[in-house]
């Protein structure tokens, strides 16, 4: 083993500075600065080259974390590079977004006394290095094939798929119906966590590597899904769930209560350029306003940050647990605490108050009672406990669900799980159509953009196999 490594028991954990929250809340440029290279070796030496790394494991990737490391903690950088992209296809986008103290660095070995290894700032350094040296290059197949694949949807879990896909040769089209490629890394994920250049960047690589891009382009709108069935040998479905959940609570339906993601495009829309008449005319604005978001995931803390940076009179965040059994990022919570956001643990809504519009929500305390048969402790209102907060605007940040199935591209064959997403056989990633697959939230539901990576290359992998066995098939069907 390398003599840099396992120097966690005298050099501690450090991430890259961040900036103050007094000046970053005035804007959207990502509040992390990079590691200079002396710090990421430091960083990345600390790791103990462990038997069993936990990290790598609980990465949905399983990333070769502790060879990376060590990679970089010997200066090797552009090794540490091919390692790192051999297993991910966006690592600078992962690095950044990703949340590890759930994940790998949540389950580092040398936590306890010591803290995790800085993994996610090093793989976003290593990558950023590759990007700055010119060692990341547009894809260049040893061959091109004839067969075709269509991709339904420019998120995480395409753009993984096209990639992969077009390394191995195959002429790949990506059709999505917003006009810019990255779905929620572009629309949904604020600047201050990831800076859209980085998005794009990745885009334009993949458009020089031979990845046609069709945007502003929706399947049943443009031309319909059998058309589209018949111009590609096959077709992954990787559109995501955009479907907010509701709350079915006495004033929902006032002026004033938003869906997190109609917030969120509207910010990032803006931030972009765009002209945006709901953001312009104060719809969803939060500029002087009493914003009050409802939900606890990495969502809700997008929601409260943006507001912050929209300079809202107040912000807070409602969430019917306690700060332990928050489901985001601890991370992510503790720079909103720093930004001035204010959380109203174990509390719910009860109704949303006004005439036409929202002008306060009345909340009730709860009391976590027994765990219920997930382990988790079951949320019980406390009678007598209300309480209003003013509010101007109030998002609902509670999770995402699928567009309604089968109805999806006037596809009835396709069939749903019984969570609403479509339902595949897991071994081969393939719907009920032959030659259709689907990937990503449209097929787990909501969840991390890893995941979507994760599942966008194993579906790329299925695909393969499925066009080189049907050719094989009209080869011996033709003999």
């Amino acid at each position: 083993m390398s003599s840099k490594m396992l120097k966690f028991v005298n050099t501690e954990k450090a991430m890259p500075k961040k900036r103050n929250a007094e000046t970053r809340k005035f804007d959207f440029d990502e509040i992390y600065a990079e590691f200079s290279e002396q710090k990421a070796e430091e960083q990345a030496s600390r790791c103990s080259q462990c038997g069993v790394p936990f990290c790598q494991v609980n990465c949905p990737l399983h990333n070769n974390i502790p060879d990376w490391l060590m990679l970089t903690a010997e200066g090797r950088m552009q090794e540490a590079y091919e390692v790192s992209s051999a297993t991910n296809t966006f690592p600078e986008i992962c690095g950044r977004i990703c949340p590890q103290d759930r994940l790998c660095e949540g389950n580092c070995v040398i936590e306890k006394g010591f803290e995790s290894v800085t993994i996610g700032a090093v793989e976003r350094h290593i990558t950023e290095t590759a990007f700055d040296n010119g060692w990341v290059k547009p894809i260049a197949p040893r061959e091109e094939k004839e067969q075709s694949v269509g991709i339904i949807g420019a998120g995480p879990a395409g753009l993984a798929a096209a990639d992969l896909l077009r390394r191995k040769g195959y002429q790949v089209v990506v059709y999505d119906r917003y006009d810019r490629a990255g779905g929620l890394l572009i629309y949904g994920i604020p600047g201050f966590k990831l800076e859209k250049e980085i998005v794009t960047r990745r885009y334009e690589l993949l458009e020089l590597g031979g990845v046609s891009f069709r945007l502003n382009c929706e399947i049943g709108r443009d031309f319909s899904f059998d058309e589209l069935r018949a111009k590609h040998d096959a077709v992954l479905i990787a559109t995501g769930v955009y479907k907010a959940r509701d709350i079915s609570l006495p004033g929902s339906e006032l002026n004033g209560v938003v869906p997190a993601l109609d917030f969120l495009i509207a910010s990032n829309r803006k931030s972009l350029g765009d002209m945006v008449p709901a953001f312009d005319d104060g719809t969803l604005n939060a500029d002087g306003k009493n914003v009050v978001v409802v939900g606890g995931g990495d969502t809700a803390m997008d929601c409260v940050r943006t507001a912050i940076r929209q300079n809202a009179n107040s912000v807070t965040c409602l969430y019917r647990r306690d700060k332990a059994n928050m489901p985001g990022s601890q991370r992510e919570v503790q720079n909103a605490e720093e930004e001035g956001v204010n959380f109203q643990w174990l509390s719910a809504p009860s109704q949303f108050l006004g005439q036409d519009k929202i002008t306060s929500v009345q909340a009730q305390r709860i009391h976590l009672g027994q765990p219920d048969s997930t382990g988790r402790q079951v949320p019980n209102l406390l009678p007598g406990s209300e309480f209003d907060i003013s509010a101007d605007i109030v998002i609902k940040a509670l999770g995402f669900d699928p567009e309604d199935l089968p109805g999806m591209f006037n596809q009835p064959a396709l069939e749903a799980s019984k969570w609403g997403t479509i339902s595949i056989n897991w071994k081969t990633m393939q719907t009920a159509i032959e030659g259709v697959f689907a990937a990503g939230d449209i097929v787990r539901g909501a969840s991390l953009v890893v995941w979507g990576v994760r599942d966008g290359r194993d579906a790329a992998e299925q695909i393969d196999s499925f066009i080189i066995k049907s050719s094989q098939e009209k080869i011996q069907a033709a003999e």
